[in-house]
């Protein structure tokens, strides 16, 4: 007999958790408040075994992100043209995310019973000063990177690791060597720490859907339903955007664009994975786009390992998810810190396990708004379903960040000329 995969096992436990709350909270309310009071502490449990990791892991990753890509950028024009873009084109969708996101959410307002159980987990959470332009100006750089990593304040945390990662690139190469060895060492510990809670996740995610559906009722599922129908159109939008893109900076066809890559796309939707995406790729980059050799075969290889379109989109979404579900108003300050964020976050987590990745960057840009993290592990348990949404529109932007580039490197294609 064959147990369930990790995925399975998470929507089992989302599932007989959802089961067990509303069967209690419709045919037995007298013990719906005990088992509450016995299912919280167990989720809250779980969830404080996985935020313990955040802080050395995302610290580790984007001096890890930063390295790795000044080493990419200064392997020759056409990856420093590509880094360009690949920023360029993160900082656009987490744009898009973070204007397109709490504006849709605006329209539906939430469920009243579902704002007042998750406030009663959380009761300063309604209560959350916003911060001015000023304060989070000043806040930004540390004081002290280490008391800010204490208190959880991830965006200054970044920005410390933003600072050491560029500053150990001009570190001489051993001693660089030794500490971008360390910090592999420290996320590679953190993920390991990481897949250990995920072990415990079917219990955490029962625990806490059980607790959350048994005050709220059934609008918990209706909501879940609508942050799994958000992520799957803002991907969609994100794919739609990319044809615009091409139209207007590689100057194609937006028509001829969708056909050239439309066979990717099939093989993205199916295996769900970039890297398994890669060949389809490089092919209608080549043969149908007729971008040239150099550009192909250097920028969809690094856009495999530095680029998705969809990550910031996951960040933002679901801390606007929360804010919304918790009834708290998020200011263009936050949204753009958030926004920020998530940008450099997504630079140094491609190549985590989904699940690992989910808690491991969504926690920080969620925490870094202010926001409360508790419903983060019931998003964990539905992540997974807009997975194929994702895929296909990471490969339909790493086509378009190739498309991109190529048209800005002329002299790729004269030499690719001469060389046939």
């Amino acid at each position: 007999m064959r147990w369930p995969g990790a995925t399975a096992r998470v929507l089992l436990g989302l599932g007989a958790g959802a089961v067990a709350g509303l069967s209690l909270a419709h045919w037995l309310p007298d013990s719906a408040g005990t088992a509450v009071a016995i299912a919280q502490p167990i989720g809250k449990l779980w969830l404080s075994g996985l935020q313990m990791t955040v802080v050395p892991l995302v610290l580790s990753l984007v001096i890890l992100g930063v390295a790795t890509a000044s080493d990419a950028a200064a392997s020759g024009r056409v990856a420093r043209r590509a880094m360009v873009v690949f920023i360029s084109l993160l900082s656009l969708f987490a744009a898009y995310a973070a204007i397109v996101a709490p504006l849709v959410l605006s329209l539906v307002p939430p469920s009243a019973s579902l704002t007042a159980t998750l406030r009663g987990t959380l009761p300063a959470a309604g209560e959350m000063a916003t911060p001015g332009l000023a304060d989070w100006i000043g806040s930004v750089v540390p004081s002290n990177a280490i008391m800010a990593a204490a208190q959880g304040a991830m965006l200054p945390v970044v920005v410390f690791a933003l600072f050491f990662g560029f500053a150990l690139t001009r570190v001489q190469e051993d001693r660089r060597v030794q500490i971008i060895a360390f910090c592999h060492g420290i996320a590679d510990t953190m993920i390991v720490i990481v897949r250990w809670m995920l072990v415990a996740a079917p219990i955490g995610v029962f625990a806490l859907v059980l607790a959350v559906c048994a005050q709220a009722g059934i609008g918990v599922i209706g909501a879940l339903a609508g942050y799994i129908g958000l992520q799957c159109g803002m991907y969609l939008g994100a794919t739609l955007i990319c044809y615009v893109l091409v139209a207007a900076f590689a100057r194609q066809s937006p028509l001829a664009f969708a056909k050239a890559i439309l066979p990717a796309q099939v093989v993205a939707a199916s295996t769900q994975s970039s890297l398994a995406s890669l060949p389809a790729m490089v092919e209608s980059a080549r043969f149908r786009l007729g971008h040239p050799r150099a550009v192909a075969a250097l920028v969809l290889p690094m856009a495999v390992t530095l680029f998705r379109i969809t990550s910031p989109i996951q960040y933002i979404v679901a801390a606007c998810f929360v804010a919304w579900a918790y009834g708290i108003d998020v200011n263009a300050v936050t949204l753009a810190a958030g926004a920020a964020l998530a940008v450099v976050i997504s630079l140094g987590s491609i190549g985590l396990p989904g699940q690992v990745s989910f808690m491991a960057t969504v926690m920080p840009v969620t925490q870094s708004m202010g926001l409360p993290i508790e419903p983060l592990g019931l998003l964990l348990a539905v992540d997974t379903i807009p997975d194929v949404f994702a895929t296909t529109g990471n490969v339909t932007g790493d086509l378009t960040a190739t498309s991109i580039v190529a048209r800005q490197s002329p002299d790729a294609r004269d030499a690719d000329e001469v060389a046939n």
